[in-house]
């Protein structure tokens, strides 16, 4: 994809998200647009970073590893989100790297993530992953047992700041994001990170703090 292609999709999207906005009964005070960058390579995210665009996601820790540490020489202001799974011998890498990671799910991992930022002082700060469609083959505490995690994330004084979800494709998303926006009501937590390509104008009507989007700005990934 040229980037001139790739300027005019961030450029259309950021139009969307602020039309949404206007069009949402109660909207969130602010929406940000995390450009997620899986699979592309450098020169594919180059046109969005002079377009201004600064908040980008990461699925894998090994591939930003690649990726964003030369690209920040370049661009200090830039925030990361981890938006993958993460696994807990990947911590330490995580911590290091990251600004944000949206995929707290289980205590063992919170536990992991305070030890290693009790050692090295950094503090990214979390959103847990709520799988709102009870989908076995996918990351994320269960709602029922959503609770048990936030309390446990408390107690441990982890910086826990939001929720994140991703919908089953075949469904509307639209119960899953009022699920998503009720449980944050209820345990006080602020961020939202709901909402991709496909649907991230539907999450805006509920709320979304932050909508994740990928290929409708870089194209389809370039591999799997």
């Amino acid at each position: 994809m040229s980037p001139e292609q790739i300027n005019e999709n961030l450029s259309s999207i950021v139009a969307r998200i602020e039309a949404a906005r206007k069009a949402a009964v109660k909207p969130a005070l602010a929406t940000t647009l995390v450009a997620i960058t899986k699979t592309h390579p450098t020169e594919i995210i180059h046109p969005a970073l002079i377009a201004g665009q600064r908040v980008f996601g990461e699925n894998r820790v090994q591939e930003a590893q690649a990726k964003w540490p030369a690209i920040r020489s370049d661009y200090s202001d830039i925030e990361l989100h981890l938006v993958g799974p993460l696994q807990t011998n990947k911590v330490r890498d995580a911590i290091a790297l990251f600004d944000a990671i949206q995929t707290l799910d289980r205590p063992k991992l919170a536990d992991a993530l305070r030890s290693e930022m009790d050692r090295t002082e950094r503090a990214p700060f979390l959103f847990v992953q709520v799988n709102t469609g009870e989908e076995p083959q996918k990351s994320g505490v269960l709602p029922r047992e959503a609770a048990a995690l936030i309390a446990h994330a408390r107690a441990l004084k982890l910086p826990l700041k939001g929720l994140m979800c991703i919908p089953p494709a075949n469904e509307n998303p639209a119960p899953h994001f009022a699920l998503l926006r009720k449980l944050g009501e209820e345990h006080d937590l602020p961020l939202l990170s709901m909402g991709m390509s496909g649907d991230f104008e539907i999450a805006i009507r509920f709320g979304a703090t932050h909508v994740r989007v990928g290929s409708a700005i870089f194209g389809e990934r370039l591999t799997a």
